[in-house]
C-alpha cells in the first residue's frame, strides 16, 4: 500500500536550508504527493519554499492512520519548544516575548505549547504519542548539542528516536551522544548535498535573471558569497570583519556580495549586512537583497567562493564544488553544529573555519583549494547521501 507521507520539519520559517530540504526529500520520493509539514501553517512558496500545515492539526487528523513521517533534516533534536514559537513569530514582536517571558520557564513553555497546539519540549521531534501507527524516519538530522539540552528534552528526544523506524544524523557528535543511549543510528551527510545533482536546472534558470544575473554583471571578475548572522553585528566584529574582507578581496580580484541565509528571528538581518557594506569600499560591494531559495543557491554556485557563519551556505557551497569558509561568532566558547558537521565531512588539509581576526588568511587558502578535489567530494557526498537515504528507509508496511 501507498502510506500518506508527511514531511516534517522547520520549513515553515525562512532559513535557507529548512527550506531546502523538504525539497530533496520529495524528490527522492518520486510518486509521492507529500504533506508539507511544520508547526505552524504558513506559505513559503513565494520564497521557493512551501505551504506548510501545522503538526497538531495533522497529528488529529493523521494520527490513527498508518502514515509514513520523515523528519527531514536540520538540527531538531535541539530545538526547545520556546525558541521554536519564537522563530514562527512577526520579528518585530520578539523582543517583547523575551522580555516578558524569558525568565519565567514555567510560563514560557505554557505559552509555546498553547501557541504550537502541542504538548512536547522538542516539537520538531515527533513520536508515538502523536503518531502510534506512522513509520517514523529521520533523515540526516543534527543534535551536536543535545548532552547539553535541559535533561527532560534529552530524555523526551532519547526516547521519540527509540521509537522510530531510522535515524540517520548528520555528524559524529550526534551520533556519539545517540549511541551511548542506546539508539541505533547511522551517520549520513546532510541533504542539502544533493542541492546541485537535483536542482542545478532550476538554480542555472535563476542565475540566468533577476538579481542573481545583475550581480554577475556588476562583478565579471567575480566574487565571494558572503553572509554572517546577527551574532556578528556589534561594531567592533563589523569593523574587523570589513578589514578582514577588504584584504580578502583585494588578494582574490573580486568583488563582495552579502546576503542573508534566513529572516526569521534569531537569523540573519539587512541591517547588519549594510553597516557592514558601509564598512567596505563601494565599488568592492553589493548587498544581495533576494531571499528567495533559488537566487540564494545561485549566489553560491556561480560565486569564487562562500564565507560566513551559515552550516547551509557551506553545505550548498560544497554541493557545487566551490571553496568555503566558515566564521566563527566571536562569543561561541565551543564547537557547535558547524563544526560538528566539518569534523565529520571535510578533509582534514583544508581550512573549515577561522575567527573574526583570521578571515583574510584562511580564505585565502580556502580558495587555493583543487577543483578536481572539491568535485570529488560534492560528487561523494551527494551519492553517499542519496545511497543512505535508499538503503535505509524502512519498506512499507500496515501498522
Amino acid at each position: 500500500m501507498n502510506l500518506p507521507t508527511l514531511l516534517l520539519g522547520a520549513f515553515d520559517r525562512h532559513n535557507f536550508g529548512d527550506l531546502l530540504f523538504p525539497h530533496i526529500a520529495a524528490a527522492l520520493l518520486p510518486g509521492s504527493r507529500p504533506i508539507f509539514a511544520g508547526l505552524a501553517e504558513r506559505d513559503l512558496r513565494p520564497f521557493g519554499g512551501h505551504r506548510t500545515h501545522a503538526l497538531a492539526r495533522l497529528a488529529a487528523e493523521f494520527g490513527n492512520m498508518p502514515v509514513r513521517l520523515i523528519h527531514v533534516g536540520g538540527e531538531i533534536l535541539t530545538c526547545e519548544a520556546w525558541h521554536a514559537a519564537l522563530m514562527l513569530q512577526p520579528p518585530a514582536e520578539v523582543p517583547a516575548l523575551i522580555a516578558r517571558l524569558d525568565a519565567h520557564p514555567a510560563e514560557r513553555l505554557a505559552w509555546a505549547r498553547t501557541t504550537l497546539g502541542l504538548p512536547s519540549l522538542a516539537p520538531y521531534v515527533a513520536g508515538r504519542r502523536l503518531f502510534p501507527r506512522a513509520q517514523l524516519i529521520h533523515a540526516g538530522v543534527g543534535g551536536a548539542g543535545l548532552q547539553h539540552s535541559p535533561p527532560a528534552l534529552r530524555d523526551e528526544v532519547i526516547a521519540a528516536l527509540g521509537e522510530a523506524d531510522m535515524v540517520g544524523v548528520r555528524d559524529r557528535q550526534t551520533l556519539a551522544h545517540l549511541h551511548a543511549a542506546g539508539i541505533p543510528a547511522h551517520l549520513m551527510p546532510d541533504p542539502a548535498v544533493l542541492t546541485a545533482e537535483r536542482f542545478g536546472a532550476t538554480i542555472r534558470a535563476h542565475a540566468s535573471r533577476g538579481e542573481p544575473a545583475a550581480i554577475g554583471q556588476r562583478f565579471p571578475r567575480g566574487y565571494l558569497a558572503v553572509q554572517f548572522s546577527a551574532d556578528f553585528g556589534d561594531d567592533a566584529t563589523l569593523d574587523t570583519l570589513a578589514a578582514q574582507l577588504s584584504e580578502a578581496a583585494a588578494a582574490s580580484d573580486c568583488g563582495i556580495v552579502l546576503f542573508r541565509a534566513g529572516s526569521a528571528p534569531w537569523h540573519d538581518t539587512l541591517d547588519c549586512l549594510e553597516r557592514l557594506a558601509s564598512r567596505l569600499p563601494a565599488a568592492m560591494v553589493q548587498v544581495f537583497r533576494s531571499l528567495q531559495l533559488w537566487d540564494i543557491c545561485a549566489l553560491i554556485a556561480d560565486s569564487r567562493g562562500y564565507c560566513g557563519s551559515s552550516l547551509h551556505g557551506r553545505i550548498v557551497a560544497t554541493a557545487f564544488a566551490r571553496p568555503r569558509l566558515n566564521v566563527l561568532p566571536p562569543q561561541r566558547s565551543e564547537p557547535g553544529k558547524v563544526q560538528a558537521y566539518i569534523d565529520s565531512w571535510e578533509a582534514p588539509a583544508l581550512p573549515a573555519a577561522a575567527p573574526v581576526d583570521m578571515l583574510a588568511a584562511r580564505l585565502g587558502e580556502a580558495l587555493a583549494a583543487d577543483p578536481a578535489s572539491l568535485r570529488s567530494a560534492a560528487g561523494s557526498l551527494a551519492d553517499r547521501y542519496q545511497r543512505s537515504f535508499t538503503a535505509h528507509l524502512p519498506r512499507e508496511r500496515h501498522r
